[in-house]
């Protein structure tokens, strides 16, 4: 859904990650995983260990089930706006377009080394209007996924 307001150039909604589909595998893969590392660190005797593990996996295992939430994002001339949050364009070199499936997303590259980049997704009706925004203020380069990255989606999280 693509709306103008007067100060904004685009502005749309979309979910706020990919959730992926985990099935019945995935999660006695992830209980026989946890149970294997708390085993090692109880065999271990290391106590701080283990509770990293079990806190942890309680975390993981809350953001794996949770639904994404529907985001609002706008562009204006001062950058990507998500909620109230707003990414200024000065503080990123670059952009590139991904695609995942039938999903869209601007990958936005910090200035700084260890930054991390801004995923936002987008509705592929409103993807040029989008991606033309971008390129009138951010430079495009090929995006490539990194090793966190490929980690991700193969764990599908």
């Amino acid at each position: 859904m693509v709306k103008k307001n007067s100060s904004d150039i685009v502005n749309w909604e979309a979910e706020e990650y990919l959730q992926r589909s985990k099935g019945k595998g995935w999660y006695i893969g992830f209980v026989v995983v946890v149970l294997g590392l708390v085993a090692l660190s109880i065999v271990l005797k290391w106590w701080t260990f283990t509770a990293l593990v079990a806190l942890s996996s309680v975390a993981l295992l809350i953001y794996a089930v949770r639904s994404p939430r529907k985001l609002h994002y706008s562009l204006s001339d001062k950058g990507l706006h998500e909620g109230s949050k707003v990414y200024n364009y000065e503080d990123y070199k670059s952009f590139g377009v991904m695609q995942e499936g039938d999903k869209y997303a601007i990958i936005l590259t910090p200035r700084k080394r260890f930054s991390p980049r801004v995923t936002v997704y987008f509705p592929q009706e409103s993807g040029e209007e989008i991606v033309d925004a971008f390129g009138m203020r951010l430079p495009m380069e090929e995006v490539k996924l990194d090793f966190l990255d490929k980690i991700v989606r193969m764990l599908r999280i």
